[in-house]
Parts: C-alpha cells; sequence; structure tokens
C-alpha cells in the first residue's frame, strides 16, 4: 500500500473510533415511548448520572395541572400530558430539553370528569411519538389525540366510555402505520389499531372485560412482530396487521395491569393481586400456551406492582406498599432476595449500567445492583418540596435523567 493509501485509512479509522466514542458517550437521542424504544426499561447509553443530589439539577419546570405520564423525548423536545380542574380539562404539552421552557402546551379536551383511582388521576398514559407527530390518550376524555410535534392538532377519536371505577393510564404504541390503544374496560374492552396519519380505524379485537391500564409492547418473534398486552386473564398476542389473536397464557390471579416486560427472548409478567404470580413465558404458539409455554411462576405477596425489571439474570420486583422489593431468578423463578426501597414505589423501573432504578414517590431514587453484597448502592434526591408525588418513570436520554413529580419536571445530568 501506497503512504498516502496508508494514511488515509489512518485517518478514517481514528475519525471512527472518535465517532464510536461519541455515541458511546451520549447514547440515545430518543426515548419515544413508554418504557423506552425497546418497552424494557433499559437504556444502552454510556456516562448516565448514577449519583446525583439538589444541586445536580440542571433546571425544573413547573407544569399546568397534575399528571404522572412519563417524558417522551425526540431530540429536543419532551412530551407530557396534564389533567386541570380535578380532569375536567386535559392537556398535551411540550417542554424544550435544553432548558426547561414550555414550548407549547395545548387544551385537548374539556368536559365532565369520569370517575377514577386517587392514585391514578386523569392523565397518567404516557405519549409516543414518532419525531413527526405525538400521540396522547386520555380514556373517555376525548380519546386519543394526534399532535404534530409543534403542537397543530392533526385529529382526535373518541374511543368510548370506560366503565370502571380507576380510570386508564394504558400508553399508545406505533408500529408501522397505525397507532395502537389498549382499551380495557368494564363493558365493551378492546384493543384497536387506528391510521397513525388519519385517525381512521384499521382493525378493533374485542379483549376480555374488566378494567386495567397495561400498555401494549411490541416484539419480533421469528422475523414477525406481535403486539402483546398484560391483562385480568393474562397475557394475550395479537398480529399488528389484522388484530387477530395469537395466543394467550392465562395468569393465577387478575389485575393484570403492569406492563409486560421482555428480556432475552422470553417476556415477564407479574399481576397486581395480593398473592398473585410473578411468571416468564416464551412467547409464540397458538391458542392457550400456558401448560406449554410458561416457563415457570414464583408466588408472592403484596399487590398494585409497578412493572417488572430484568437485569441480567435477575428479574425485580418491587411493592408499592411497603417498598418490598423482591428478586427472582430469571431461570427458574426462585426468590433470591428481598430488600426495603425506604418508600412507597408505584411508578417503573429503568435501568442502565447493569443497576436498577426505583423512584419513591417522595422522589428518592434508591439505585440497586442486584449483584452487591449490599444491594442498595445509593439513594439520591432532587430536593422536591412537600406534597410532590412521583409517579412517573424515570427518562434516561442522552446523558441527561429526567424525571416527573405531578407538579414539576427536572432535568439532572451534563448541560
Amino acid at each position: 500500500m501506497k503512504a498516502p493509501a496508508r494514511n488515509c485509512v489512518i485517518v478514517l479509522c481514528a475519525i471512527a473510533i472518535g465517532l464510536s466514542g461519541v455515541n458511546g458517550v451520549h447514547g440515545e437521542s430518543n426515548w419515544p415511548r413508554w418504557r423506552g424504544s425497546a418497552a424494557d426499561g433499559h437504556s444502552q447509553e454510556m456516562g448516565l448520572p448514577h449519583e446525583w443530589n439538589k444541586d445536580s439539577v440542571l433546571w425544573k419546570t413547573p407544569l399546568k395541572g397534575r399528571g404522572h405520564s412519563s417524558p417522551t423525548i425526540w431530540g429536543d423536545r419532551i412530551f407530557l400530558t396534564s389533567a386541570l380542574d380535578q380532569g375536567k380539562q386535559r392537556m398535551v404539552m411540550c417542554v424544550g430539553r435544553t432548558d426547561g421552557a414550555i414550548l407549547w402546551q395545548n387544551i385537548a379536551w374539556t368536559g365532565e370528569p369520569e370517575r377514577s383511582h386517587g392514585m391514578n388521576g386523569w392523565s397518567s398514559a404516557t405519549c409516543a411519538t414518532d419525531g413527526q407527530r405525538v400521540y396522547a390518550f386520555f380514556g373517555r376524555g376525548g380519546g386519543l389525540f394526534c399532535y404534530t410535534v409543534d403542537g397543530e392538532l392533526v385529529w382526535s377519536r373518541s374511543l368510548g366510555w370506560f366503565e370502571g371505577p380507576w380510570g386508564t393510564a394504558a400508553s399508545p404504541l406505533l408500529v408501522g402505520d397505525v397507532v395502537i390503544q389498549n382499551c380495557d374496560s368494564d363493558q365493551d374492552a378492546y384493543i384497536i389499531a387506528l391510521d397513525k396519519k388519519t385517525g381512521d380505524e384499521v382493525w378493533k379485537t374485542k379483549r376480555p372485560v374488566h378494567r386495567g391500564w397495561s400498555s401494549p409492547i411490541l416484539i419480533k418473534l421469528d422475523g414477525r412482530d406481535q403486539i402483546v398486552v398484560n391483562g385480568h386473564t393474562g397475557l394475550i398476542a395479537y398480529d399488528p396487521e389484522s388484530g387477530k389473536e395469537l395466543w394467550n397464557c392465562r395468569c393465577e390471579s387478575g389485575r393484570g395491569t403492569p406492563t409486560v416486560t421482555p428480556a432475552g427472548g422470553l417476556l415477564y409478567a407479574v399481576n397486581g393481586l395480593s398473592g398473585g404470580g410473578a411468571y416468564c413465558v416464551r412467547p409464540g404458539g397458538t391458542g392457550d400456551v400456558t401448560e406449554s409455554r410458561r416457563l415457570w411462576i414464583a408466588r408472592r405477596g403484596g399487590r398494585d406492582l409497578p412493572s417488572p425489571i430484568v437485569v441480567g439474570d435477575t428479574m425485580l420486583v418491587a411493592g408499592l406498599r411497603g417498598g418490598i422489593l423482591t428478586a427472582y431468578n430469571t431461570g427458574d423463578g426462585s426468590e433470591l432476595w428481598t430488600n426495603r426501597l425506604g418508600g412507597q414505589v408505584s411508578a417503573s423501573p429503568v435501568s442502565y449500567d447493569g443497576l436498577a432504578f426505583f423512584i419513591t414517590e417522595s422522589g428518592d431514587t434508591v439505585v440497586v445492583d442486584p449483584k452487591s453484597d449490599e444491594k442498595i448502592v445509593t439513594t439520591n434526591t432532587v430536593g422536591a418540596t412537600d406534597g410532590e408525588l412521583f409517579r412517573a418513570s424515570i427518562t434516561p436520554c442522552d446523558g441527561q435523567l429526567f424525571l416527573r413529580s405531578d407538579q414539576c419536571l427536572y432535568c439532572i445530568g451534563k448541560p
């Protein structure tokens, strides 16, 4: 090889290494939906904060109304929802991630609010975005709304009455050209796919009739997409193109509100009723696959649980009341250990760098290392004021963390 060519290769290699380092540090610039791109609560970036305090807060933005939806991010825009006047108004808003400025906030719906659980309210479903449009769900409060990322209403569609005392909280899911919404209810429960550009119905499939707010996730099995939704009767998988039910796996007790968690080609689920099971399913098959594809089920105490998270070979499940954290072996479901998180936890956890991050309702973030002897390695705070409630999940994105209380949005990390 001649010297100039060799030098050119060296320069290109150096550029490639440099770019690789930049990507590794800055990581994912988008967090487009509930529990992230892979629907498992994991971020693959490097350089995210492990420890912080109130002095680590880059900015804090007060939000109108109250809400528990988690921050969704695309580029320099953060999307949230909120409810005003005890649910009589529903709002979609956009916050600039650089300085926390409110870029736009639109009242999507005004009317008489439906019943809702005291821990839920009227604005808990997390938005979904593809970088061009943002989708927000409010249940009876107007249904599903589509805005441009600049705040212009594209379409809205009422999706029913959602009978039941809990309200709604299932987040929309974008799959190809459709947006999919779980509409569990005590009457006329169904899952629906709408054209994401027009809001026109593409398909609609009945679900077991029972209230709930589990969000659908997307998995790929044998090269084909499947939608999986937890529910009162267990897991059900659907074809995203037709809505046809593909398979189902029964649970041992109801209230399947936590979102199912994918990891290593398997699915991990918990049920919200006291004494319900934590279980592992190998997706696939046809019809009722409970006996053939449910790999294990573990009995447990507690109720009203956040979604589980899998870190390595450990599944972590936090109990709302008492903040009891239980670790299970992903191979056989055996209980490994328990620990106290120091407060109530209703938000689903996130994970990066082999650690799990659980935020309590008072705003403390408990950092768990499943492989360490101590298990809990540190507890962080943002210095929240008395009365703030943290029921939204932490959003890690591009070197920063975003924590949402029912009143404020916090940004932590490097500018």
